[in-house]
């Protein structure tokens, strides 16, 4: 089966979905620009696989990314975030949509699980009360704290500025 899909595959991504499901499993949603793959997002995503069901990834294009992050964002281009993605065993596919959220994706693939950092609530998190009124469950994961690829790339940042006095 494919793992990699484009907000133009919704209808194939759907059946998919619809596949998993028979087979009795759940379907786990997260999402996020991963642009530098770090140990806080396989954090994220070792904990979306233990909740037993399939793992389904949104992923912010590259326009999303630099709508989102501004200028030299994103570092890595679509196809190398979802590569990097898929290699570390914790998901299963990937979709790809160039919006700023993902509304639009959880309206349409339905998750019973949608997880997101603990920067976010209930309230913030896009897609929870949707999801929720569905049947589905919102889960929090406990960032690692001090690590996020906006502060890797302000240390690199000022360790090249730093190293060239």
């Amino acid at each position: 089966m494919k793992n990699l899909y484009t907000t133009e595959e919704w209808a194939t991504l759907k059946k998919h979905i619809e596949k998993w499901k028979e087979t009795g499993h759940d379907l786990v949603f997260t999402n996020g620009c991963f642009d530098i793959l770090h140990a806080g997002h396989e954090a994220l995503l070792e904990f979306a696989r233990k909740q037993g069901g399939k793992t389904l990834v949104g992923l912010n294009s590259d326009n999303s990314v630099n709508r989102l992050k501004g200028e030299g964002r994103p570092v890595n281009p679509v196809i190398v975030r979802a590569k990097n993605l898929l290699s570390t065993g914790y998901v299963d596919s990937i979709v790809i949509y160039g919006e700023d959220t993902p509304r639009e994706i959880i309206d349409h693939i339905e998750p019973d699980i949608l997880i997101k950092g603990d920067d976010y609530n209930f309230e913030t998190t896009i897609g929870a009360a949707e999801v929720v009124a569905k049947g589905g469950e919102v889960l929090f994961f406990e960032r690692l704290p001090g690590i996020s690829t906006t502060g890797l790339l302000e240390n690199t940042n000022k360790n090249i500025e730093t190293n060239k006095e």
